[in-house]
């Protein structure tokens, strides 16, 4: 079973003003090549999922921006703990996928003032370590939520707590859409207003932080404390941070 949505209409951009459109946002923050890796994620199992949405509406900028997305389709994503050692398809393709991206998009509707259990029971299925690798440590993010009411921003706050303990750089951008039900249209896509308007800003900056952060991710992350787990002596040569400012 390929759990990864299909985006309709990629190309088919209406809410956006090409006008004001750039093609490339990273261009000379660093090497963009090859293109930008990222994994979206939502919180619905609705039909007329607003979060999934938003997300597609988001995976279509990044298309647009020239990066590749993967959008999951958490349906059959068992509970946390409900399988023994986490044995399932669902969670197995999750995972890949995390391992695959450079960065992700999170987006969950608020229900009674907090994410989603769809959405959490995704987060909680990314293990900090797994065989010696960390399928979030280091990647970018970027928050968004969608809300039934009055806009709020406490399912993004939450977001971002959750990505600082998986140990991610949540990019300071966000978007929150009040009253979505009134953004999107019979076809599912977004009408033109300010809060498309953000989206598009969230994803330029997605963007351009990781591509500014590309080459120095591995070294962000390299912690002393894990060093000192694995054995991993400090060589002198490798002393990156160092060198940088001067110091022997």
């Amino acid at each position: 079973m390929n759990r990864l949505r299909r985006l309709s209409d990629a190309d088919l951009l209406p809410a956006l003003d090409q006008e004001y459109v750039l093609s490339h946002p990273a261009q000379g923050f660093g090497n963009d090549m090859p293109p930008p890796r990222f994994l979206l994620l939502y919180g619905s199992l609705r039909d007329r999922s607003f979060s999934r949405l938003a997300v597609e509406e988001a995976a279509r900028l990044l298309q647009r921006f020239g990066v590749e997305t993967r959008i999951f389709d958490p349906s059959d994503l068992p509970l946390p703990d409900q399988v023994k050692g986490d044995d399932h398809p669902a969670v197995h393709e999750l995972r890949e996928h995390s391992f695959w991206s450079e960065g992700m998009v999170w987006c969950s509707p608020e229900r009674h003032g907090q994410i989603t259990g769809i959405m959490k029971a995704q987060i909680d299925h990314l293990p900090l370590e797994m065989k010696g690798m960390r399928p979030t440590q280091g990647r970018t993010l970027a928050v968004m939520q969608v809300s039934g009411g009055s806009q709020s921003f406490n399912a993004v706050n939450t977001l971002r707590l959750l990505g600082r303990w998986m140990r991610m750089f949540t990019i300071p951008n966000q978007s929150s859409v009040a009253m979505a039900y009134k953004e999107f249209d019979e076809a599912g896509r977004m009408r033109p207003s300010s809060y498309y308007d953000r989206i598009v800003d969230v994803m330029e900056e997605l963007v351009r932080f990781t591509v500014l952060m590309r080459p120095h991710a591995t070294q962000l992350v390299d912690r002393y404390s894990e060093r000192k787990a694995a054995g991993r002596t400090s060589a002198p040569v490798a002393d990156l941070a160092s060198a940088v400012l001067g110091k022997t």
